[in-house]
C-alpha cells in the first residue's frame, strides 16, 4: 500500500484538508473531481475544503486506492471536532514559527512544531497560551491524544512543541519532564539486495535519472540532500562529496566512489544545470522530490523490485551494505550523519553475516 500524508492546514483565512503523496497520476483526477479541490504551489499539496462532504470522500479514496494515511489527528475516527483558531492563537504560533526560522530549523521541524502548538492552543479554546501551564500538557495527552489513539511519535512532537515554545518563545519554564513520555518503538530499517540494486540501476537508461539513483545509493544520502547538491559540493581531486546542512543543519563529507565520478562527468557533460546539480524544469530551481519518488518507484517495476520500496531505502542498502563488507560502525555512522550510534546500531541487525553466524536449535534435532 502507498502512504498519503492528510493534515488540516489554514490558507487564505480558511482551514483546508492538505493531501501529499507519491505521483500518482489515477488518484489525481479522483481528486480533480471532488468539488472545490485544487493545487496549492504555496505549499505544494493538493487542497479540499475542510468540511464534512470532503471528508467522507477523502475515506473513500483511503478504501477505493487502499491508501495508508500517516499520522493525521484531523482524519482519526472520532477525532474532536476544534473550533478555529482565534487571533491571538495565530499571533503565538506565528511567533513560533518566526523563532523557529531565525534560529535556522529545518522546513519539515518548522512545519510539524508549529501545527502541533496550533491543536495544543485551540483545544484550550477559552485560554490564552500564557495562562496555560503543565497540568493543561497532562490534560491535553489524556484527554485529547490517548482518548483517540493517536501515535507515540504525535505525542512527542506534541510535547516538544510545547515545551520550546514556552521555552524560548514566552521565557515561560514548562516542567513536562513529569509528563510521562511513551517508549520509542525500535523499527528496523528496510534493505535491498545487492542484486536488487544492481537490476534497478541496470534498468534506468535516463542519464540523468541513473545519476541521481546512483549518487543516492552511492553515497547513502537523504532525497533531499541529493537534490540540494551543487557542482561546487563536489571535490573532484580528493575524490569526496561534501553534504551541506543536512538533518540538522550539519555539514559531513562522503567519499565519491569513481564510477560514479565517471556518470556525473558524462551528465554535466550532457546538462547544463545553472544552480543545482539535478534541477527541475525551471532553470535553477531543484528536481522535485516527487518526481525523484516516481523516478525510482518506476526503476522499481522495470527490475522487479520489492513494489513497497522507497527511495530512502536505498540509503539503509548502502549502510548495511558496507557493514556487510566490514566497515566499522563508527565509519558508517559519520557518513550517515547520524547524531546517535544507537541510530546507526540498528544496521547489525539487517546484515547477513550476523543471520548467517546463527544457527537454529532446530538444525541440532537431526529431522
Amino acid at each position: 500500500m502507498e502512504s498519503i500524508e492528510i493534515s488540516r492546514i489554514r490558507h487564505r483565512q480558511a482551514d483546508w484538508w492538505s493531501l501529499r503523496f507519491p505521483y500518482n497520476i489515477k488518484l489525481i483526477e479522483s481528486i480533480k473531481a471532488i468539488d472545490g479541490s485544487k493545487w496549492s504551489a504555496t505549499h505544494r499539496t493538493w487542497l479540499l475544503p475542510f468540511t464534512q462532504y470532503s471528508r467522507a470522500q477523502l475515506e473513500e479514496l483511503l478504501h477505493n486506492y487502499r491508501l495508508v494515511h500517516k499520522d493525521s489527528p484531523a482524519l482519526k475516527p472520532g477525532a474532536a471536532t476544534l473550533d478555529a483558531p482565534t487571533s491571538t492563537q495565530l499571533q503565538a504560533v506565528q511567533a513560533f514559527k518566526r523563532w523557529m526560522n531565525s534560529r535556522r530549523y529545518s522546513h519539515n521541524t518548522v512545519k510539524t512544531y508549529s501545527e502541533a502548538l496550533e491543536v495544543y492552543l485551540r483545544y484550550f479554546k477559552d485560554l490564552t497560551p500564557q495562562e496555560l501551564h503543565v497540568g493543561h500538557l497532562h490534560d491535553f495527552n489524556n484527554d485529547f491524544i490517548l482518548k483517540h489513539g493517536y501515535s507515540h511519535s504525535y505525542q512527542n512532537q506534541v510535547i516538544n512543541a510545547v515545551k520550546l515554545y514556552y521555552g524560548k518563545v514566552l521565557g515561560k519554564k514548562l516542567d513536562a519532564e513529569a509528563l510521562e513520555r511513551p517508549r520509542r518503538a525500535r523499527r528496523l530499517p528496510h534493505v535491498l539486495s545487492e542484486a536488487d540494486v544492481k537490476a534497478l540501476l541496470q534498468r534506468t537508461t535516463n542519464l540523468k535519472h541513473l545519476s541521481m539513483l546512483k549518487i543516492t545509493y552511492g553515497c547513502g544520502l537523504r532525497c533531499g540532500e541529493v537534490l540540494a547538491l551543487r557542482w561546487t559540493d563536489i571535490d573532484w581531486a580528493r575524490s569526496v562529496l561534501w553534504v551541506r546542512c543536512g538533518k540538522g543543519n550539519k555539514d559531513r563529507m562522503v567519499p565519491l566512489p569513481a564510477s560514479l565520478q565517471e556518470v556525473l562527468k558524462q551528465y554535466k557533460a550532457a546538462y547544463e544545470t545553472e544552480v543545482f546539480i539535478f534541477e527541475g524544469q525551471t532553470k535553477g530551481s531543484p528536481y522535485d522530490v516527487r518526481s525523484f519518488q516516481l523516478v525510482f518507484k518506476q526503476a522499481c517495476q522495470r527490475a522487479g523490485v520489492n513494489p513497497k520500496a522507497t527511495l530512502h531505502w536505498l540509503r539503509h542498502s548502502y549502510a548495511t551494505h558496507l557493514l556487510e563488507q566490514g566497515t566499522d560502525l563508527r565509519y558508517i555512522q559519520v557518513l550517515l550523519g547520524h547524531s546517535s550510534s544507537k541510530t546507526t546500531e540498528l544496521y547489525t541487525w539487517v546484515t547477513k553475516p550476523a543471520f548467517e553466524r546463527l544457527k537454529s536449535p532446530l538444525d541440532n534435532l537431526g529431522l
